[in-house]
């Protein structure tokens, strides 16, 4: 789920409800947005589910489908919910930053980072606005989930013997030792565990809802 989210979600977008303001005035009988789903009180917009499909072609190059996207939408809607209601802090401008430097350090240059923005036409505005929420619903599972999880010795073994070992042997090259690898297989395994925790809770979470989608459900 997180990392959904992450690309989304959560991978994890994560992953947003973003108000879009546009530029331009339009003509009062032209349609700016529209509802895409009913949560309860709340809406999701097209233009929410548009921004998400934007920022994923921006991460991972192509999209999901509409009804894909709106899925991970009510979810954010559930995380978010709850995060505001605990009053869970959100991330500040230098974690923000911190996030949005990474994101284009995960191009191999610049100039194709700008491209591929250009492509979805996304501003950097939204992207940041995406990020933020993304860091902010990420980190109110982690808080939640976190201490539930609890990974053993020989489950970081296990991942070292089956993950780690193989995937350096196909890359021709030597796997570093169980205890220089121990650290990061742990945190691994713990964001495997927060994201199955996560799951389900929004699983039952989405099962009191109240949703009513108005979008094609075939929709890809």
């Amino acid at each position: 789920m997180v990392r959904r989210m992450q690309h989304g979600l959560f991978t994890a977008a994560l992953a947003v409800a973003l108000a879009l303001a546009g530029g331009v005035r339009l003509p009062a009988q032209e349609v700016v947005d529209r509802i895409a789903a009913r949560v309860e009180n709340d809406v999701i917009l097209e233009s929410e589910l548009r921004a998400l499909g934007r920022y994923q072609i921006l991460v991972d190059g192509k999209a999901e489908g509409d009804a894909q996207i709106l899925d991970r939408l009510i979810d954010q809607w559930v995380v978010r919910t709850e995060a505001d209601a605990s009053h869970f802090p959100h991330p500040s401008d230098a974690e923000v930053q911190r996030e949005v430097e990474r994101l284009m350090q995960s191009f191999a240059s610049p100039q194709e980072y700008e491209t591929r923005k250009k492509q979805t036409g996304l501003r950097d505005s939204e992207i940041r606005a995406i990020v933020t929420s993304q860091l902010y619903l990420r980190g109110y599972l982690d808080s939640r989930f976190r201490a539930a999880v609890q990974v053993d010795a020989k489950a970081i073994e296990e991942f070292y013997q089956k993950a780690v070992v193989p995937r350096a042997q196909a890359r021709g090259q030597a796997p570093p030792s169980l205890e220089a690898a121990s650290d990061t297989i742990q945190e691994a395994l713990v964001q495997q565990g927060i994201d199955e925790q996560a799951d389900r809770w929004l699983k039952e979470s989405r099962a009191r809802l109240h949703v009513d989608k108005l979008i094609d459900e075939g929709a890809k």
